[in-house]
């Protein structure tokens, strides 16, 4: 009988255990790719051409740039210390496009490229994106640029 009543007093405690431990999961925010692109400024980290590193190469003009992108469209690129002659510094209109997968801004931000970049990556710290450029006098590559906060 007492055999009996320590079986139940466990299958018991075990429930209890069980019962109590399994809580609601917890709820996980996802961000659309216009919160995470506008949450803050972004600054440039590295670059590579062709699937090789050229962050060394990169103007350091361009390095140090902070664009900003705003969820209503606009959006602001600040020359910082080193201007690059063009400037590339001013205010911008941008825009998804294809299914969130394209940038569409009202001016290239690179010499040699367009107003188009294909988004490879978008996270809360690093925004990647690509283009084709020709910079002379090499012939039009694939680069692929990322930005931090």
């Amino acid at each position: 009988m007492q055999k009996q009543f320590l079986q139940i007093c466990f299958i018991l405690f075990v429930s209890c255990l069980l019962l109590t431990a399994c809580g609601k999961d917890p709820v996980v925010v996802v961000k659309t790719k216009t919160e995470l692109i506008s949450q803050s400024s972004w600054k440039f980290d590295k670059a590579t051409a062709g699937g090789l590193d050229i962050t060394a190469n990169a103007p350091v003009c361009l390095k140090d740039n902070v664009v900003v992108f705003l969820a209503n469209g606009t959006a602001t690129v600040d020359e910082a210390a080193s201007v690059c002659s063009p400037s590339y510094a001013g205010s911008y209109t941008w825009s998804f496009q294809s299914n969130e997968t394209i940038i569409h801004l009202s001016g290239p931000l690179f010499p040699g490229g367009s107003n188009d970049f294909t988004v490879v990556s978008v996270t809360e710290t690093n925004l990647v994106i690509s283009q084709v450029m020709t910079i002379p006098p090499y012939p039009a590559t694939n680069v692929e640029v990322t930005f931090k906060h």
